[in-house]
């Protein structure tokens, strides 16, 4: 490429924020966003659209919708590198979404692991829901820059929605961008995924997620995050035995919070015996304080100053609006809608 890539990234404001979150996404984005080497530039939005399809409470919305900004400013993220806002900011999402269901077979959609996933968990077969994929390609490929890729840090669960938006984008440029000059005028978007962080256990051993109810937060702190914690299910190996790391929900989330020389002691540890699971869930009851214990802070300040965070998603939503409001209008052109109003 010619130029360091556009990192595309949502993230869903329907509950709190936790750890698999920030090992599988957050973390990522912040880091591609503030290096100039890795993006050109970023576009890092709140996907309240998406959060309707199972969020029926106004309230909650917006309070989940500024602890997202709230969370991904304490985690560091610079919004003079990266523009963070509202995906119900941008009206042209909307039009984008329609033009690519009249590109999108039902059977492709039929086949969606994440929609028959969360059917199965008893939410609602609605048609947001069913749909959510391509509401997701408008998200990613609505804010392309000419002469860079796109990137889009994905956890492992989300890597079939992706696909659908790599279609999407060969699909649109072979029906009509060929044919109006522009046969490139969706990038085809990248996933990037850690493998050691594609699943996050959560503290019933199943993957991490707000949907499963077992969940830690990232900014869970005291009593609560040590609840938590001691709660993560193991086996009844007792305490004097040898065990195998590898083999256990708490030393998972160890290896991902711990220096290799860290995780190396605490893994011997366990396989000399000697060692219980109380012992490692202090141990990561420790790791995750360190972790966060600044971003902590960080979010009291920030916190207590919401309109400079509202100021920061009012600033994010004007750039993504001009670069999706180009990227549509040759979107228009391209499909033969006529000009008759202004832009």
């Amino acid at each position: 490429m010619p130029f360091p890539p556009v990192v595309v990234s949502g993230i869903q404001p329907s509950g709190t924020l936790h750890i698999g979150n920030f090992l599988g996404a957050i973390r990522q984005n912040v880091a591609l966003a503030n290096d100039p080497a890795r993006s050109r530039e970023a576009f890092l939005f709140i996907v309240n659209y998406h959060a309707l399809t199972t969020l029926r409470d106004a309230d909650a919305l917006r309070r989940y919708s500024l602890d997202v900004a709230l969370d991904y400013l304490a985690l560091g993220l610079d919004p003079a590198r990266a523009h963070l806002f509202l995906q119900s900011d941008v009206p042209q999402l909307g039009e984008l979404t329609w033009i690519f269901l009249c590109l999108t077979p039902v059977s492709q959609l039929e086949k969606g692991v994440a929609y028959k996933d969360k059917v199965a968990q008893g939410l609602s077969a609605n048609a947001g829901l069913f749909t959510y994929p391509i509401l997701q390609a408008a998200d990613i490929l609505a804010y392309g820059a000419p002469g860079a890729g796109l990137v889009v840090p994905v956890g492992q669960d989300q890597k079939q929605n992706l696909e659908i938006s790599r279609d999407l984008a060969i699909r649109f440029n072979q029906t009509f961008g060929e044919a109006a000059g522009a046969p490139d005028l969706f990038p085809v978007p990248e996933p990037l995924i850690l493998d050691e962080v594609a699943v996050v256990p959560g503290i019933d051993g199943r993957k991490m997620s707000k949907s499963y109810g077992n969940t830690i937060g990232i900014f869970d702190e005291g009593a609560d995050l040590k609840k938590k914690v001691m709660s993560i299910v193991t086996d009844s190996t007792p305490l004097e035995a040898p065990k195998d790391p590898d083999d256990d929900h708490v030393f998972a989330l160890i290896r991902l919070f711990a220096s290799p020389a860290e995780r190396d002691e605490i893994a011997a540890a366990y396989r000399a015996g000697g060692y219980g699971y109380g012992h490692a869930k202090k141990a990561l009851l420790r790791l995750i304080d360190e972790a966060f214990g600044e971003a902590r802070e960080r979010r009291r300040t920030l916190a207590a100053r919401p309109d400079d965070v509202m100021d920061v998603l009012r600033d994010g939503a004007v750039a993504a609006r001009a670069r999706a409001s180009e990227v549509l209008g040759r979107v228009r052109d391209a499909v033969g809608f006529l000009a008759t109003m202004p832009p």
